[in-house]
């Protein structure tokens, strides 16, 4: 039995409604996407969905408390439960510089958590 699977494409500022149907866990087919990109986009989407984690890490003996970070890379979406939980376990030492690594292979995704901004020194 087939079942149908919407999913907004977010590929461009289109934001195409796509109709996905999918008969044991296999897209059979793709409806209202606008352009290759999109279908492209909905079979990733629907078969291995990641997300750019954003979030902030404690500061030690820096001029803020928190700092932002992000990953690297996307992260499967089943894993970023787990990533936010190893972030907020951590607390870093200032200063940091933009684009530093923070925590490498977070999770073992292959993303790194990067600084997202610096941060000096309290002094």
């Amino acid at each position: 039995m087939s079942k149908k699977v919407i999913i907004t494409c977010i590929n461009c500022p289109m934001g195409c409604e796509v109709e996905l149907t999918v008969e044991n866990e296999k897209i059979i087919s793709i409806e209202g996407n606008r352009c290759p990109a999109g279908k492209e986009y909905v079979k990733e989407e629907y078969y291995n969905p990641t997300r750019i984690l954003t979030t902030t890490m404690r500061v030690k003996n820096g001029v803020l408390p928190v700092i932002p970070v992000k990953s690297s890379k996307p992260i499967p979406k089943n894993k970023l439960k787990e990533a936010m939980i190893k972030t907020a376990e951590k607390e870093i030492e200032a200063p940091i510089r933009i684009n530093e690594v923070l925590i490498e292979n977070i999770v073992d995704t292959e993303a790194d958590i990067v600084a997202s901004r610096s941060l000096d020194k309290n002094l």
